[in-house]
């Protein structure tokens, strides 16, 4: 879950007959998060499975470069079949996700990912992994993953049913994504190092079987969602997403800078890995180091942010973060001197990005959660999985092109600059002037 990094407005009951003929249910104030038993399950499952996907993140590509010399426009290709199944489905699954119960959706999508990244370590053992097979299977995982990812978001507010809870709910949830992306690389580097890439992905297929066991443990009902007065119709269901998105306020401009921020850190991170090993000569080891110690940002970032949310401006806080993410890859291609120096600037670049990239995906997922209606969850979640990594497929197959085109530092630039191009439609967000989060959708 890159980052990168929930759902909707206010738990609405299950319709048994007509609004006037029941009486008015008092709302009951839940118990602290660190009470709630199906949370935390979710919560320590979702851990595991993140630590997992961080391994995923970097042994792809790198068995891509080590085990098939990949060009830069293939390892760009395999980051872009990875996400471009966000472009063609999120919409729809978002769809069907708001007619299902969200948690079977998440076991047959978690199920899925663990047995076809499992099929890679097996492949290459009896050598029968080649590049057309890795890129066919990244896109196959892609597609659960999509699935996965837009049913999650909508399901925590089935657990955290009072969107009071919603920033302390998703500070826990970015302090797990930003700690697997600490420990992640670091693990991934060791692994693939000790064992080779193909290998080391047994161990998010692992992570993917923890957190099944665990989705299967929660108990909390989640009723089965009711179909409109008009009956259902796909066209008028996902137009109608797309109407609450773009016709709000606050999330039309959060929508229309989310590909970008994703296309800046995709773009960068799939000419980055190239660089690391063609220009700079580090091994996948010193690779997961600086990813890992880098990563410390995120961590600090999600730990921080609820109170930092509390003591500033919230669309300060939002333009700011923000700013870290765009601006950060200016420090990548001035790296220059010996291995120590080099490092250290790179673990400074993505520090601070994903430092910012900690306290904005708070702010962004409790605003979105906050301003959706719970029956129109899973669409507005798939509007903008399908924007964040609609982008960052793009960003994956332009960063390759661009590498390979002008060469891997001169690429760097070239794509650092276009990012810190957006800190003006940033400064122009009606976000950046928020004072607070608004009043929660009836």
């Amino acid at each position: 879950m890159t980052t990168t990094a929930i759902a909707p407005g206010p738990q609405t009951q299950a319709h048994t007959g007509p609004a006037d003929e029941r009486p008015p249910t008092p709302v009951q104030d839940p118990a602290p998060l660190w009470r709630n038993r199906d949370f935390l399950k979710f919560w320590s499952g979702e851990t595991l499975s993140l630590l997992g996907t961080q391994v995923t993140t970097l042994a792809l590509p790198l068995t891509a470069v080590i085990a098939f010399d990949a060009t830069p426009e293939q390892v760009g290709l395999l980051r872009f079949l990875q996400l471009v199944p966000y472009l063609g489905l999120a919409l729809l699954f978002g769809v069907l996700v708001d007619r299902m119960r969200r948690r079977r959706v998440m076991l047959l999508a978690n199920g899925a990912r663990m047995v076809l990244i499992g099929l890679i370590p097996l492949l290459a053992a009896t050598h029968h992994l080649d590049l057309p097979v890795l890129l066919t299977l990244a896109c196959a995982i892609g597609v659960f993953s999509v699935l996965f990812d837009v049913s999650w978001m909508s399901f925590v507010p089935t657990l955290v049913k009072d969107p009071k809870h919603y920033v302390e709910a998703n500070q826990k949830l970015g302090v797990t994504s930003s700690t697997a992306d600490v420990a992640g690389p670091g693990l991934a580097g060791l692994l693939v190092g000790a064992l080779s890439a193909p290998t080391a992905l047994l161990a998010d297929a692992f992570s993917y079987l923890v957190s099944l066991v665990t989705l299967l443990t929660i108990r909390t009902p989640e009723p089965r969602p009711e179909p409109p007065a008009e009956g259902r119709h796909l066209g008028r269901e996902l137009a109608e997403g797309l109407r609450w998105v773009f016709g709000d306020r606050v999330l039309r401009p959060l929508a229309l800078v989310a590909p970008f921020c994703n296309f800046s850190m995709v773009s960068v991170w799939t000419v980055f890995v190239l660089y690391a090993v063609r220009d700079q000569h580090l091994t996948p080891t010193e690779i997961g180091i600086v990813f890992s110690a880098s990563s410390v940002g995120g961590l600090v970032g999600a730990a921080l942010s609820g109170r930092v949310i509390k003591r500033f401006r919230l669309g300060a806080v939002y333009a700011v973060s923000m700013t870290a993410i765009f601006a950060s890859p200016l420090l990548i291609p001035l790296a220059h001197g010996s291995k120590p120096a080099v490092m250290a600037v790179f673990v400074g670049a993505f520090f601070v990005s994903y430092l910012g990239l900690g306290v904005a995906g708070v702010v962004m997922v409790s605003l979105r959660q906050t301003l959706t209606p719970q029956p129109l969850m899973g669409r507005m979640n798939a509007a903008f999985r399908t924007l964040l990594f609609g982008g960052g497929s793009l960003g994956g197959l332009l960063g390759g092109v661009i590498g390979g085109a002008l060469g891997l530092r001169e690429g760097l630039a070239a794509i650092a600059v276009g990012s810190a191009l957006m800190l003006v439609p940033l400064a122009l967000s009606p976000v950046s002037r928020l004072r607070e989060l608004p009043p929660p959708a009836a």
